[in-house]
């Protein structure tokens, strides 16, 4: 249904500050278009108090004065061209998109088992044959298997448990299906959230 004059929130521009509302972000587009700029700093002048009266609590706040300065300066863009009584230099960091983190994707072998299985294979590969790496290997094994029940990543059949940690060793572990014996070991039940328990 289209009427003319009745417009939806999801067709109008998106508020920066929800909170103050759209009114609020109005007033902050007709101060920017104000040619002279002591009108202008006085009409924002304005507009913090009223952002004031939206949001009271603020005043429960030490320095409720610098945020809602720093809460116009976000709303205008950056590009509001007053005299600020407070510096917005915090808002400017605010404002700055950050960059990405980036994910370390090296030596992930096989991604549902994780980083720390991937290096105790390492491990496995660099340690001699003996007591010490045959307990390793073991630790190893459940290991793999606790994820993939926890996970849900398709079968935790020992043969191919065992299978992934020869691939991931270089066939330096191998370990026998038929006599290898898993912990025992149960996934835990996810949690139910909503249901309320029945009053008696």
């Amino acid at each position: 249904m289209n009427l003319p004059g009745l417009d939806y929130n999801t067709q109008r521009p998106r508020l920066i500050l929800p909170e103050y509302g759209r009114e609020v972000q109005k007033m902050v587009e007709a101060c920017k278009a104000i040619a002279d700029r002591n009108r202008r700093t006085q009409y924002a002048k304005q507009i913090v108090s009223v952002m004031l009266s939206r949001v009271p609590s603020l005043r429960q706040n030490q320095n409720y004065q610098q945020t809602l300065w720093d809460h116009l300066y976000l709303m205008g863009g950056g590009g509001l061209d007053i005299d600020w009584p407070m510096d917005p230099g915090g808002a400017r960091q605010l404002a700055v998109k950050p960059q990405p983190i980036p994910l370390n994707k090296q030596g992930l072998h096989v991604r549902h088992y994780g980083r720390l299985v991937g290096e105790l294979c390492d491990r496995l590969k660099q340690m001699d044959d003996g007591p010490e790496r045959a307990e390793l290997a073991r630790l190893t094994a459940n290991q793999m298997r606790r994820m993939l029940l926890d996970w849900g990543h398709g079968s935790t059949e020992g043969e191919r448990i065992l299978g992934d940690l020869a691939d991931m060793t270089d066939g330096k572990i191998q370990l026998d299906a038929q006599q290898f014996k898993f912990d025992d070991y149960r996934p835990l039940p996810p949690q139910q959230v909503g249901k309320k328990r029945k009053k008696r």
